[in-house]
């Protein structure tokens, strides 16, 4: 199993212990308890979370992050970005989150639009009718914040990534595609994640296979199938279906990620995939440091079996 422990990396993160993208009651859990069932369970990376949750001074969250020699990767953005009446604060956000993961050398700043309570109304349903979508002129400002983006992430030596999301205005396939297109003269790449790409209405291999040249970070997630097709028809927002476990422990969902990592050995990606579980916090059902534990054993089992396949063909 040399080559792919040395291909394929697993980190952790925060939203795996029910970790929120604002204050709240999952902020008052302990992070250092959290980096050491994570180092417990066998990851060797982790990602800040949402800014404010892990310390905000490099100088406090390096020693912890390297006593335990736990790599830091990066941190989910989440931010306005057809809103031309938000530019300022986007690049603020941007430039504050930089320079937190570039004091700690992280590689990675991971942007996606925010959610919307507009677009939360049709999560996993963007082609039903009057499912609201961005216009030409604000796609002609994605293109525009993004642009200015790379140039904040470039000043602090980061890899700026897109990550598609339920519940915003870059959710399915074809959305990304817009997104794409319409950030074409800037360098932004893609963050494939598994589970946010079978809500929207994708398949995980054919989108790692279509955007290949772009792909540089992976989050991991698996997706209940059942519970997506009752979330759809019941109309849930997608808090309400991760209430009610859309997302699994990694392999006890319908994801076939036999086939997305041969797939990504295929086009020769290497590096980092981040293992998260979306879940509900103060659910006594679930148990964050045995979930993620489980989720890598499986993983490790998939990664080798696709050097296997190598070896076997």
């Amino acid at each position: 199993m040399k080559g792919s422990k040395v291909r394929f990396l697993f980190a952790s993160a925060p939203d795996s212990w029910g970790v929120l993208d604002y204050p709240g009651p999952s902020w008052e859990q302990s992070y250092e308890k959290m980096l050491d069932e994570m180092v417990d369970a066998g990851y060797t990376g982790t990602e800040l979370g949402p800014y404010g949750f892990f310390p905000t001074d490099a100088e406090i969250l390096r020693p912890q992050l390297a006593k335990r020699k736990l790599e830091l990767l990066g941190s989910f953005v989440p931010v306005r970005m057809g809103d031309p009446g938000a530019g300022a604060v986007v690049l603020e956000r941007i430039r504050k989150v930089g320079k937190l993961l570039a004091a700690l050398k992280a590689p990675f700043l991971v942007m996606a639009d925010d959610q919307s309570a507009e677009r939360n109304a049709f999560s996993g349903r963007a082609s039903d009718p009057g499912c609201p979508s961005l216009s030409g002129e604000q796609w002609r400002y994605v293109g525009k914040v993004v642009a200015e983006a790379e140039k904040v992430a470039n000043e602090f030596g980061l890899d700026l990534v897109f990550h598609p999301h339920v519940a915003t205005y870059v959710e399915t396939p074809d959305e990304c595609e817009r997104f794409f297109d319409a950030t074409s003269h800037t360098n932004i790449g893609l963050c494939l994640d598994t589970g946010h790409c079978v809500y929207g209405q994708g398949d995980s291999v054919r989108e790692a296979e279509k955007y290949k040249s772009r792909l540089r970070f992976v989050h991991i997630k698996d997706c209940n199938a059942a519970v997506l097709q009752e979330a759809r028809r019941h109309k849930w927002t997608f808090e309400e279906a991760i209430e009610r476990k859309v997302f699994t422990v990694i392999g006890q969902g319908d994801i076939d990620f036999s086939a997305f990592f041969r797939t990504l050995a295929k086009n020769g990606y290497s590096g980092w995939s981040v293992v998260e579980q979306d879940v509900k916090f103060g659910d006594p059902t679930v148990r964050p440091a045995e979930s993620v534990a489980a989720s890598l054993k499986y993983l490790r089992g998939v990664v080798s079996t696709v050097d296997d396949g190598k070896a076997a063909s």
